[in-house]
Protein backbone atom coordinates (compact mmCIF):
# COMPACT_ATOMS: atom_id res chain seq x y z
CA UNK A 1 0.00 0.00 0.00
CA UNK A 2 1.12 3.17 -0.93
CA UNK A 3 -0.23 5.64 1.55
CA UNK A 4 1.10 9.22 -0.19
CA UNK A 5 -0.15 8.35 -3.76
CA UNK A 6 -3.85 6.56 -2.94
CA UNK A 7 -4.84 10.25 -3.04
CA UNK A 8 -2.81 12.91 -5.31
CA UNK A 9 -5.01 15.83 -3.67
CA UNK A 10 -4.83 17.23 -0.35
CA UNK A 11 -7.14 15.58 1.93
CA UNK A 12 -7.68 18.73 3.54
CA UNK A 13 -9.76 20.11 0.71
CA UNK A 14 -11.59 16.65 -0.17
CA UNK A 15 -15.47 17.24 1.25
CA UNK A 16 -16.67 15.19 3.85
CA UNK A 17 -20.48 15.21 4.71
CA UNK A 18 -21.64 17.43 7.33
CA UNK A 19 -17.68 18.95 7.61
CA UNK A 20 -19.30 22.08 6.71
CA UNK A 21 -17.00 25.34 5.04
CA UNK A 22 -17.24 27.20 8.90
CA UNK A 23 -16.79 24.34 10.40
CA UNK A 24 -13.75 23.10 8.34
CA UNK A 25 -11.90 26.71 8.82
CA UNK A 26 -12.77 26.66 12.68
CA UNK A 27 -11.20 23.12 13.10
CA UNK A 28 -8.00 24.32 10.70
CA UNK A 29 -7.41 26.95 12.97
CA UNK A 30 -7.31 24.93 16.05
CA UNK A 31 -5.22 21.95 14.33
CA UNK A 32 -3.00 25.30 13.68
CA UNK A 33 -2.52 26.27 17.19
CA UNK A 34 1.07 27.31 17.63
CA UNK A 35 1.34 24.95 21.13
CA UNK A 36 1.08 21.99 18.47
CA UNK A 37 4.01 20.24 17.68
CA UNK A 38 2.84 16.89 16.64
CA UNK A 39 -1.31 17.06 16.87
CA UNK A 40 -1.44 19.55 14.29
CA UNK A 41 -2.32 19.64 10.04
CA UNK A 42 0.25 17.79 9.22
CA UNK A 43 -0.90 14.55 11.30
CA UNK A 44 -3.77 15.67 10.36
CA UNK A 45 -3.29 15.58 6.72
CA UNK A 46 -1.29 12.28 7.45
CA UNK A 47 -4.32 10.13 9.13
CA UNK A 48 -6.35 11.48 6.56
CA UNK A 49 -4.34 9.73 3.68
CA UNK A 50 -4.07 6.76 6.00
CA UNK A 51 -7.50 6.30 5.83
CA UNK A 52 -7.79 7.12 2.40
CA UNK A 53 -5.01 3.98 1.82
CA UNK A 54 -6.90 1.52 3.97
CA UNK A 55 -10.59 2.17 2.12
CA UNK A 56 -8.70 1.34 -1.50
CA UNK A 57 -7.43 -1.33 0.52
CA UNK A 58 -10.65 -2.89 0.83
CA UNK A 59 -11.01 -2.02 4.30
CA UNK A 60 -14.91 -1.44 5.24
CA UNK A 61 -15.81 1.34 7.25
CA UNK A 62 -18.25 4.35 7.95
CA UNK A 63 -16.53 6.25 5.69
CA UNK A 64 -18.26 10.10 6.89
CA UNK A 65 -18.09 9.19 10.40
CA UNK A 66 -14.67 7.70 10.21
CA UNK A 67 -13.35 11.15 8.69
CA UNK A 68 -15.27 13.35 10.59
CA UNK A 69 -14.11 12.22 13.90
CA UNK A 70 -10.33 12.48 12.23
CA UNK A 71 -11.01 15.88 11.89
CA UNK A 72 -12.48 16.13 15.07
CA UNK A 73 -10.54 13.81 17.64
CA UNK A 74 -8.43 16.78 19.07
CA UNK A 75 -10.33 19.66 18.65
CA UNK A 76 -9.82 20.25 21.96
CA UNK A 77 -6.19 19.98 23.11
CA UNK A 78 -4.19 20.93 25.93
CA UNK A 79 -0.81 18.69 26.28
CA UNK A 80 -0.82 19.56 30.04
CA UNK A 81 -3.98 18.20 29.86
CA UNK A 82 -5.94 14.64 30.34
CA UNK A 83 -9.12 14.51 29.04
CA UNK A 84 -8.35 16.53 25.46
CA UNK A 85 -10.47 13.19 23.99
CA UNK A 86 -13.55 13.97 26.12
CA UNK A 87 -13.48 17.14 25.26
CA UNK A 88 -13.28 17.39 21.44
CA UNK A 89 -16.36 14.47 21.85
CA UNK A 90 -18.41 17.04 24.01
CA UNK A 91 -17.26 19.62 20.99
CA UNK A 92 -18.09 17.40 18.58
CA UNK A 93 -21.88 16.53 19.97
CA UNK A 94 -22.19 20.73 19.93
CA UNK A 95 -20.97 21.47 17.44
CA UNK A 96 -21.92 18.93 14.47
CA UNK A 97 -25.12 19.06 12.74
CA UNK A 98 -27.75 16.94 14.42
CA UNK A 99 -28.30 14.96 11.03
CA UNK A 100 -24.58 13.65 10.97
CA UNK A 101 -23.94 10.44 13.40
CA UNK A 102 -22.92 12.48 15.79
CA UNK A 103 -23.23 9.80 18.33
CA UNK A 104 -20.91 7.52 16.33
CA UNK A 105 -18.22 10.17 15.72
CA UNK A 106 -18.18 11.27 19.54
CA UNK A 107 -17.62 7.69 20.26
CA UNK A 108 -14.50 7.10 18.17
CA UNK A 109 -13.29 10.30 19.33
CA UNK A 110 -13.52 9.22 22.58
CA UNK A 111 -11.95 5.65 21.53
CA UNK A 112 -8.80 7.55 20.71
CA UNK A 113 -7.91 8.63 24.31
CA UNK A 114 -6.53 5.19 24.42
CA UNK A 115 -7.03 3.27 21.25
CA UNK A 116 -9.21 -0.02 22.92
CA UNK A 117 -11.04 -1.18 19.96
CA UNK A 118 -13.44 -3.84 20.20
CA UNK A 119 -13.20 -6.69 18.40
CA UNK A 120 -15.85 -6.02 15.25
CA UNK A 121 -15.59 -2.94 15.65
CA UNK A 122 -14.68 -1.58 12.04
CA UNK A 123 -14.41 2.19 11.91
CA UNK A 124 -12.66 2.30 15.16
CA UNK A 125 -10.40 -0.05 14.14
CA UNK A 126 -9.73 1.60 10.75
CA UNK A 127 -9.37 5.16 13.12
CA UNK A 128 -7.05 3.59 15.37
CA UNK A 129 -4.82 2.05 12.34
CA UNK A 130 -5.20 5.44 10.54
CA UNK A 131 -4.07 7.58 14.03
CA UNK A 132 -0.98 5.47 14.42
CA UNK A 133 0.44 5.39 11.08
CA UNK A 134 3.43 7.04 11.63
CA UNK A 135 4.78 4.49 13.59
CA UNK A 136 5.09 2.77 10.50
CA UNK A 137 6.69 4.99 8.55
CA UNK A 138 10.47 5.49 7.48
CA UNK A 139 13.21 6.11 10.18
CA UNK A 140 13.44 9.74 9.39
CA UNK A 141 9.45 10.57 9.91
CA UNK A 142 9.30 8.23 13.02
CA UNK A 143 12.55 10.33 14.51
CA UNK A 144 10.92 13.85 13.49
CA UNK A 145 7.46 12.40 15.06
CA UNK A 146 9.25 11.75 18.72
CA UNK A 147 10.94 15.16 18.69
CA UNK A 148 7.49 16.71 18.40
CA UNK A 149 6.32 14.80 20.80
CA UNK A 150 9.22 15.48 23.33
CA UNK A 151 8.69 19.25 22.17
CA UNK A 152 4.28 19.21 23.04
CA UNK A 153 4.92 17.54 26.53
CA UNK A 154 8.11 19.45 27.38
CA UNK A 155 6.40 20.36 30.31
CA UNK A 156 7.12 16.49 31.75
CA UNK A 157 9.67 16.58 33.31
CA UNK A 158 12.85 14.44 31.70
CA UNK A 159 12.78 10.74 33.81
CA UNK A 160 9.18 10.96 34.15
CA UNK A 161 8.71 11.86 30.07
CA UNK A 162 11.21 8.70 29.70
CA UNK A 163 9.35 6.40 31.80
CA UNK A 164 5.78 6.84 30.74
CA UNK A 165 7.06 6.80 27.23
CA UNK A 166 8.54 3.37 27.95
CA UNK A 167 5.41 2.28 29.31
CA UNK A 168 4.06 3.99 26.20
CA UNK A 169 5.76 1.91 23.73
CA UNK A 170 5.74 -1.56 25.46
CA UNK A 171 1.88 -1.35 25.69
CA UNK A 172 1.83 -1.24 21.96
CA UNK A 173 4.55 -3.94 21.70
CA UNK A 174 2.76 -6.31 23.79
CA UNK A 175 -0.49 -6.55 21.56
CA UNK A 176 -0.95 -8.70 19.50
CA UNK A 177 -0.64 -6.35 16.72
CA UNK A 178 -0.05 -2.53 16.68
CA UNK A 179 -2.60 -2.45 13.64
CA UNK A 180 -6.06 -4.07 13.70
CA UNK A 181 -6.82 -4.26 9.93
CA UNK A 182 -5.44 -6.48 7.32
CA UNK A 183 -4.69 -3.83 5.04
CA UNK A 184 -2.56 -1.94 8.31
CA UNK A 185 -0.45 -4.95 9.05
CA UNK A 186 0.12 -5.57 5.60
CA UNK A 187 1.73 -1.86 5.43
CA UNK A 188 3.15 -1.02 8.26
CA UNK A 189 3.14 -4.01 11.38
CA UNK A 190 6.90 -4.13 10.70
CA UNK A 191 8.08 -0.76 10.36
CA UNK A 192 6.38 -0.03 13.13
CA UNK A 193 7.81 -2.60 15.31
CA UNK A 194 11.52 -1.93 14.24
CA UNK A 195 10.94 2.06 14.61
CA UNK A 196 9.03 1.37 18.51
CA UNK A 197 11.98 -1.25 19.23
CA UNK A 198 14.40 0.88 17.64
CA UNK A 199 12.96 3.91 20.62
CA UNK A 200 13.25 1.67 23.33
CA UNK A 201 16.07 0.82 23.20
CA UNK A 202 17.23 4.25 23.18
CA UNK A 203 15.17 5.98 26.28
CA UNK A 204 16.66 2.30 28.18
CA UNK A 205 19.61 3.02 27.42
CA UNK A 206 18.67 6.80 28.42
CA UNK A 207 17.35 5.37 31.92
CA UNK A 208 20.52 3.27 32.16
CA UNK A 209 18.67 0.15 32.28
CA UNK A 210 20.54 -2.94 31.07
Amino acid sequence: MDTDRVNAADPLDVDVEFLTADLRSELLRRWNDPQRRYHNETHLRAVLRAIDALEADGESFDGTAVRLAVWCHTAEFDPTESENNEKSAVWVERKLDPAAPVEEVARLVRLMGGHRVEAGDLNGSVLSDADLVVLGSDPETYDAYTHDVRHEYAHVAGERFIAGRIAALEGLLERRSVYLTRAGRDAWERQAHANLNRELGLLRAGLGED
